[in-house]
């Protein structure tokens, strides 16, 4: 049996939810509901906003083109999560978008942009990237939605580190001893992980890093991957070593 249900279509909205709320669908929404899905009044649908849970919701037609939706009964509740950043290096943008997704059905809570010294794209679309979380969070069941943070300097970044957040700092100069074994010496708590660019960090920049006493440094293996690919190995390896499996 299905833990969630995966046969209903689910929207994002950002109105607050709760017991008989009925609120008006914007444009878009209206367009996508009664164009694409082809509900009609009466028709329901699963909605959540990252705050209040899902809710099952019935669609009113308002007019020739537009739509309100209105809460019928709680689905699920909103489900917490782990206190998880992920801090990376810019891609091009259908890579972006890969891994934007990814991080968030892993969990992230928020999506730093980190400009290095040998970043691709140091141009970020913001709004781009918050479409691709809700997207993902929508097809796979996620509740939370990543917040998606402005790109920020490597330097800025360190040197206004919070204390109290373990930064994992995927580093290509690890030695390459099990990252499991190296993150089980880590306690549970806020985290951050850090991927460069396929470029990888400079000396400086890896050395700027490593001194951070926050900063525990892990080697995803002897294969080079992909920016994009590493997002996913090293969330994987967060989420089984410190989070899902602790």
């Amino acid at each position: 049996m299905a833990i969630h249900d995966f046969t209903s279509q689910r929207l994002f909205v950002p109105d607050s939810l709760g017991d008989g709320v009925r609120f008006s669908c914007t444009p878009d929404q209206a367009r996508y509901l009664r164009s694409v899905l082809r509900l009609g009044e009466g028709d329901e649908i699963l909605i959540f906003n990252g705050r209040d849970g899902e809710w099952r919701a019935r669609l009113h037609e308002a007019g020739k083109r537009g739509a309100d939706l209105e809460t019928v009964a709680l689905v699920r509740p909103q489900a917490g999560g782990p206190d998880l950043h992920y801090l990376f290096a810019p891609l091009k943008r259908a890579r972006l978008d890969y891994m934007v997704q990814k991080a968030t059905e892993m969990g992230v809570s928020r999506l730093v942009p980190v400009v290095t010294r040998h970043t691709v794209a140091e141009r970020v679309n913001a709004e781009r990237m918050a479409a691709n979380a809700i997207e993902a969070a929508e097809q796979c069941g996620v509740l939370r939605v990543p917040e998606v943070a402005e790109p920020v300097k490597l330097a800025a970044l360190i040197g206004n580190w919070n204390a109290s957040r373990a930064l994992i700092f995927c580093d290509e100069g690890a030695e390459q001893t099990s990252p499991l074994a190296v993150l089980a010496t880590l306690k549970p708590g806020p985290l951050a992980v850090l991927v460069g660019p396929e470029g990888g960090f400079s000396p400086e920049e890896r050395e700027m890093v490593r001194a951070l006493p926050q900063a525990t440094a892990v080697s995803l293996g002897p294969r080079i991957m992909r920016a994009d690919t590493a997002a996913v190995a090293a969330l994987a390896l967060v989420n089984a070593a410190l989070v899902d499996w602790r």
